[in-house]
């Protein structure tokens, strides 16, 4: 790094030069880091090679778990959730210990009981996690898919946002094998209620359950509406609704 002396002061790039002013004076540096070339092929980068290819990975999951989810994730997720999955899918990813560092893979780490606890209870909407809107006592049949929410009051039971008058709540069980990337999934229908103290006994469930290999999730979602002359209309671009795990099998 040198110090620009001079009645010309220069802030920017030019070629290889960075001009800059620090402290009230001007100082150049040339372009300095290291080349795609040398950490592709230099044994003093494999750790660095190995952090890239796991990292790559783990956003490819992300985003494998995303599309798997389809229409429900565009629902409800935050501006984070590509990044927030990336960091999750390498907790998962650091569950598998069979495989040689730079070679861990999710779909090992998902199949362990510690991968799965990374990925059960994940909210794809940060700012509406499940438990901080649900409050009522649920249950999850595996065997058939069936979400339960008994002696349901919605008004009383859920912190909704401020103009709603309707929650829809929905769930589906998704098959994901993430290392040959199939997927199925089906959904229940919608229980459309209004936001008041009527007691419902709610229960969905899909329809049938989908079949295939690697891991079975459970998902639930719940949405939010404003009705307008006879019509439900969605509340601020869905930013309060609701996508959870409940649980992995």
């Amino acid at each position: 790094m040198a110090r620009v002396n001079g009645l010309v002061k220069i802030e920017g790039t030019i070629e290889d030069l960075t001009f800059y002013k620090k402290d009230g004076s001007n100082y150049v540096r040339r372009k300095g880091g290291v080349s795609k070339e040398r950490i592709s092929n230099d044994p003093n980068f494999v750790r660095t090679r190995e952090n890239n290819t796991e990292f790559g990975h783990c956003g490819s999951s992300g985003k494998l778990l995303r599309k798997a989810l389809g229409s429900m994730v565009f629902k409800a997720k935050d501006g984070k959730l590509s990044s927030r999955l990336v960091q999750v899918m390498s907790r998962v990813k650091n569950a598998d210990l069979t495989s040689a560092r730079g070679m861990r893979r999710v779909s090992e780490g998902i199949a362990s009981a510690e991968g799965k606890q990374h990925l059960n209870g994940f909210d794809f909407n940060s700012r509406a996690p499940f438990k901080s809107v649900l409050f009522a006592p649920y249950d999850l049949d595996t065997t058939t898919g069936t979400l339960s929410i008994p002696d349901f009051k919605p008004a009383e039971h859920l912190a909704f946002p401020a103009g709603a008058t309707h929650v829809s709540i929905q769930n589906a069980v998704m098959v994901l094998d993430f290392e040959t990337e199939a997927t199925e999934i089906t959904y229940s229908p919608v229980v459309n209620l209004p936001l008041n103290l009527v007691t419902s006994q709610v229960s969905v469930a899909p329809a049938s359950l989908p079949t295939g290999t690697g891991q079975t999730f459970y998902v639930a979602m719940l949405s939010f509406y404003q009705e307008i002359n006879g019509m439900q209309y969605s509340l601020k671009n869905e930013e309060f609704n609701v996508l959870t795990i409940l649980e992995i099998l």
